[in-house]
């Protein structure tokens, strides 16, 4: 089910009626949605992208070292998200869309909760993304994805990356929630699936709940950063130290129509490949050297991107770590904000976190230090990241 829309961005414009007021529906029209419960498999789909049997399918997602662009995977994993939630809420045997309003809802990408890299991508066998609606609460679900390489005769199947995303419902008119089809259970693989999606949603609300934005950091924490500050914040500068605010770059891009989704905004896949692209060069930029993706930490959509808006992205280093296997882990931050070009006012839009690392250290580590304290609760929702991100991939 695409979920780019078909229809010339002129003819768009000439058929965009403006916005109804709140509870306004057309005339004669009751937008009933069929609740009808499904199974987990009525959601499911998969897409194969023939890297390893294509070569000019491969060049479309070349990077400069001869491997797969992985912002450009997030945009495929993003667009299938969004074609699993919309199969869940219309049934199977729907194959398109059509217009949101005569759907009478429309989904939307609440937060991205992990991406997490288990393998490395290879080229030279194809990849298949795959994923379903794992869990549902009144008016969200929650869609847990998979990227594996195709076996051959001689090797299996690999699973290279399992993700998580939350959507929500909203109604086409009044945009508030909208219920969403229940899951039926029948198996005892779909029932720990269930409750794996629950725990997921249970631990976004403890976060929420926890974080440094709403609460003080505990004890060990603050003991923690104070120790950290002696170590390398009242040290001579160095090649090995850097102030976090020295780490910022950014881009700004205006908003065209040829990103834009069914309704009619920028399509979220493309802010999260724009996002990826400008972190992974600045963490390349602070060590110096090639780096490895190892997991996305987390995506929050606070609004839609207009179509025609200036679209700024600001990166800052937010951790560095030295992991287990002598690599630096570096926790990189990128915000995306909407800029007013009459006011110069800016609106956040999203919030996302990256975590990539640098194997086989040799030299002294690059550490990242922070200078304010709006800095150092950056760098501690960092180091909490990085130690949720090690307790996944140690399970």
């Amino acid at each position: 089910m695409p979920l780019r829309t078909p229809a010339l961005w002129s003819e768009t414009l000439l058929t965009t009626s403006p916005p109804p007021e709140a509870d306004q529906r057309p005339e004669g029209s009751s937008f009933v949605h069929d609740h009808t419960p499904r199974s987990m498999h009525d959601s499911y789909s998969e897409l194969v992208l023939p890297f390893g049997s294509s070569p000019e399918f491969l060049e479309g997602y070349t990077n400069a070292a001869g491997g797969i662009r992985t912002g450009k995977l997030m945009e495929n994993l993003d667009s299938l998200a969004g074609s699993i939630a919309y199969k869940h809420m219309l049934g199977p045997g729907i194959n398109t869309l059509g217009p949101i309003s005569e759907r009478g809802f429309y989904l939307v990408t609440a937060s991205v909760d992990r991406l997490d890299m288990f393998a490395p991508l290879n080229p030279k066998r194809d990849l298949k993304l795959s994923g379903q609606v794992i869990y549902t609460g009144r008016s969200s679900m929650e869609v847990a994805v998979r990227m594996e390489t195709i076996g051959t005769d001689i090797k299996a199947n690999e699973t290279v990356l399992l993700g998580r995303f939350c959507m929500v419902c909203r109604d086409a008119f009044t945009h508030s929630s909208k219920p969403v089809n229940p899951l039926t259970i029948s198996t005892p693989e779909e029932n720990v699936l269930y409750s794996m999606g629950k725990q997921m949603k249970q631990r976004r609300s403890t976060v929420a709940l926890q974080s440094l934005s709403k609460v003080p950091p505990s004890s060990e924490e603050a003991e923690d950063l104070h120790t950290y500050f002696l170590q390398h914040g009242q040290k001579a500068a160095s090649e090995s130290r850097v102030w976090m605010g020295d780490t910022r770059i950014e881009n700004t891009l205006l908003m065209f129509p040829q990103e834009r989704n069914v309704h009619q905004k920028i399509f979220g896949g493309y802010l999260m490949r724009l996002a990826y692209e400008l972190g992974i060069t600045n963490a390349i930029m602070f060590t110096r050297h090639p780096v490895e993706f190892l997991s996305l930490d987390g995506i929050s959509f606070a609004r839609p991107v207009p179509i025609g808006s200036i679209l700024r992205l600001t990166s800052h280093i937010l951790h560095t770590k030295l992991g287990n296997k002598h690599d630096l882990l570096v926790h990189v931050g990128v915000e995306a904000k909407v800029v007013d070009p009459k006011t110069g006012s800016e609106q956040m839009t999203n919030d996302f976190r990256f975590t990539w690392h640098q194997p086989h250290i040799g030299a002294p580590p690059m550490m990242v230090v922070p200078k304010t304290y709006k800095e150092a609760m950056l760098w501690l929702e960092g180091r909490r990241a990085l130690e949720f991100g090690a307790e996944i991939r140690g399970h």
